[in-house]
């Protein structure tokens, strides 16, 4: 195995994995599950943490060499620290990363810090208190809020606060949210609404990114911000006299499927080439009947030989995605 094996059909060169923990989560936002109970993975049905450990390192010699943890809610899988300090000490990894709702992260940071991870993602989608309540399902924006506060105080970089745009919902704060880069050097992400599973958004028409950027642009000029070599898909932007960034993830309005450099692996042990599409390989049948490293490569290439060229939400007939965002791992 070389560093040029995950390389795909159409030349594009998959880095970065995105690890899925748990389907489990202590907030129901509308987007991302519905109401009504989806049957949950037993203990038993998801990875441990030494088989995710195991697909990193084998991940690493075919090139991985970013690594984002997501859920569910990640926080919330007992372990957790001890896996995120594991993975941190990989050899080969560039960049290891968390993202969370916020709802427990005030009172985990030192454990955070201590594992080794600077880089949070916080999923934050209105600055209202009530509004937050009606988007997730639970009455905890002054717990996310004060974990954002003090993460900013123990000096996290970059803290990106991701925002899902959900027309009639929390439009009117785009501005608003904008605005903080103002006064933090937050990093703000602007995320087009993605129809992924089952959800309850009940929302008229589409906010998608051109109508973000108008609105937004009436704070100031958006200075585009060259990016990262690690970096994922969003257009960068910095508005003048702001000290962060916003940022825009346009799925939709200007999908970024020919630059894509990812793979998701689920909390039940599936690797997905792509998030908008049901198509994955099962990993975990294999990794618990003992077969080699290079048998788990070749399957994880299989992954990779099935990665779509793009997406199909915007076809004249929409592709339907069936996988629920909480265990896909967003």
């Amino acid at each position: 195995m070389d560093k040029t094996s995950l390389t795909d059909t159409r030349a594009r060169h998959l880095k970065y994995l995105r690890i899925s923990v748990t389907d489990r989560c202590n907030l129901r936002c509308s987007y991302c599950m519905p109401r009504d109970l989806i049957p949950k993975l037993t203990h038993a049905d998801i990875l441990t943490y030494e088989e995710i450990l195991r697909v990193v390192r084998i991940g690493i010699r075919l090139g991985i060499t970013k690594v984002r943890v997501t859920g569910g809610e990640p926080l919330i899988r007992k372990g957790i620290f001890d896996f995120l300090k594991a993975l941190g000490a990989l050899e080969g990894l560039q960049d290891v990363s968390l993202t969370t709702n916020g709802v427990t992260l005030e009172k985990h940071l030192d454990q955070i810090q201590a594992a080794g991870i600077r880089r949070l993602n916080i999923s934050l989608d209105t600055l209202d208190r009530a509004r937050f309540k009606r988007i997730t399902g639970r009455d905890s924006f002054d717990q996310v809020w004060r974990g954002l506060q003090r993460a900013y105080a123990m000096d996290f970089k970059p803290l990106k606060i991701n925002v899902v745009a959900l027309p009639g919902l929390n439009e009117d704060e785009l501005e608003k949210m904008a605005a903080l880069t103002f006064e933090y050097p937050f990093h703000v992400r602007f995320i087009e609404h993605m129809p992924i599973g089952k959800n309850n958004v009940a929302t008229t028409g589409r906010l998608l990114t051109p109508e973000i950027k108008r609105r937004i642009e009436t704070l100031g000029v958006l200075v585009p911000v060259q990016p990262g070599l690690t970096d994922g898909p969003a257009e960068r932007f910095q508005i003048e006299g702001a000290r962060g960034e916003v940022g825009f993830i346009s799925a939709l309005s200007r999908h970024f499927c020919e630059n894509c450099n990812r793979l998701r692996l689920t909390a039940g042990g599936q690797l997905r080439p792509c998030l908008l599409s049901d198509r994955q390989v099962d990993l975990k049948t294999d990794l618990r009947n003992q077969v080699s490293d290079d048998q788990v490569a070749e399957r994880i290439m299989a992954a990779v030989r099935i990665k779509q060229a793009r997406h199909g939400l915007t076809d004249e007939i929409p592709k339907k995605v069936c996988g629920q965002m909480s265990s896909i791992g967003g």
